[in-house]
């Protein structure tokens, strides 16, 4: 059995997730909270393997109070709202259920985290395979490993990939977008430029070749970098 909470503002809501919980026999709902401090409380003492976790709360939004846990936990995220749904899914959710949805729809959700149970353990939260960003008016799914090189223009990124010769415009900051990416795995080496350490051809003279490029390294950034790459 998968041990699950539920974090809703709404009582009501709890109420479906605990009726539904118990119709799929595949989860076991420990406890439901309607304060998102106490849910954090109870995450910080047990074990918990899924979270039915509502986004948009007053004290606390469900992506903030997602972030903030230490346990890697599977999520699925419920909100009457689809335009978190990009968000959610760029923190690896099993699943986003937009209210009200159907005992159908929820079952569809429990069978993903059921299929994922087990293996959960194994990925670190918040290091996607996936990223999903806004261009040209669509929703576009960008596989991590074939990031090259992310170059900030202002308020917008050019994600520059693999065998794609033409950048990928977004309008996001530096900042958001290395919040969703692993900090292993990824670093800022200027104000305008963020790298993949996997994909460094070589470092020569503060400069640093990479997708048939050279990008340098800002003074600021020198030495987190070199701490780093040296590792």
């Amino acid at each position: 059995m998968i041990k699950a909470i539920a974090i809703d503002d709404e009582l009501p809501a709890l109420k479906i997730i605990e009726n539904f919980c118990e119709k799929t026999g595949l989860i076991e709902l420990q406890k439901t909270f309607s304060m998102p401090n106490e849910a954090l409380k109870h995450l910080s003492k047990f074990p918990t393997d899924l979270l039915f976790l509502d986004i948009n709360m007053p004290s606390m939004s469900g992506i903030d109070l997602y972030k903030s846990i230490e346990q890697n936990t599977m999520v699925i995220f419920t909100t009457a709202y689809s335009e978190f749904a990009v968000e959610g899914f760029n923190l690896n959710a099993i699943d986003y259920l937009l209210k009200p949805y159907t005992y159908e729809r929820f079952l569809q959700a429990v069978n993903k985290a059921n299929d994922n149970f087990g293996t959960a353990g194994t990925l670190e939260k918040n290091m996607e395979q996936y990223l999903f960003v806004r261009a040209d008016y669509s929703l576009i799914k960008i596989a991590i490993n074939d990031i090259v090189l992310i170059e900030g223009l202002d308020d917008y990124l050019k994600i520059h990939l693999i065998n794609n010769p033409k950048p990928i415009v977004t309008r996001m900051t530096m900042k958001g977008i290395m919040e969703k990416l692993s900090a292993t795995e990824f670093i800022r080496v200027h104000r305008s430029f963020i790298i993949p350490f996997s994909k460094i051809e070589n470092v020569r003279k503060k400069m640093i070749a990479i997708g048939g490029k050279e990008i340098p390294i800002g003074s600021s950034y020198e030495a987190d970098f070199n701490a780093i790459f040296k590792k």
